[in-house]
C-alpha cells in the first residue's frame, strides 16, 4: 500500500528531518523512503485540500487513471468546475497527467498536523 503523507511543518522543521535522514543514511542506518508533501500553514493545507478536493481525492484513491469526466461523475459536480480543481491538483503535484486521464498514485491518504497554543 502505497501512502502520501500530507503535514504541516516549518520549512526550517523540513530542512532539519531531511538533514537528519541524511546523517542517519551516511552512518549506514537504512531510512525507509516516503512519499511526503509538506505545506508551511495550516491555511496553505487547506487552501490547496478543500474539502471538495478531499473529495476528489477520494473517489480517485486507488482507482488508476481516469477521465475528468468520470471523475466529475463519481463526485457528483460539474465538469468544468472538477476540471479546475483537477488543474490545481495537479500544478501541486497533487496528481498527475497520464496519457490515460489524470491518476491519483497512492492507495491512501494520511494527514497530520500539531495544534500549539499562540505565542
Amino acid at each position: 500500500m502505497t501512502t502520501l503523507r500530507v503535514r504541516v511543518q516549518s520549512y526550517q522543521d523540513m530542512i532539519a528531518e531531511v538533514e537528519h535522514k541524511a546523517s542517519q543514511s551516511a552512518l549506514g542506518s537504512r531510512v525507509e523512503p516516503e512519499s511526503t508533501y509538506t505545506f508551511s500553514s495550516w491555511a496553505m493545507l487547506h487552501k490547496t485540500l478543500s474539502p471538495m478536493r478531499i473529495e476528489i481525492i477520494r473517489a480517485m484513491t486507488g482507482q488508476g487513471a481516469m477521465s475528468v469526466r468520470e471523475v466529475a461523475r463519481r463526485v457528483g459536480r460539474d465538469v468544468k468546475n472538477v476540471h479546475g480543481d483537477l488543474e490545481m491538483l495537479t500544478r501541486n503535484g497533487v496528481i498527475e497527467k497520464t496519457a490515460d486521464g489524470v491518476i491519483f498514485p497512492y492507495d491512501r491518504i494520511h494527514v497530520e498536523f500539531d495544534i500549539e497554543t499562540a505565542a
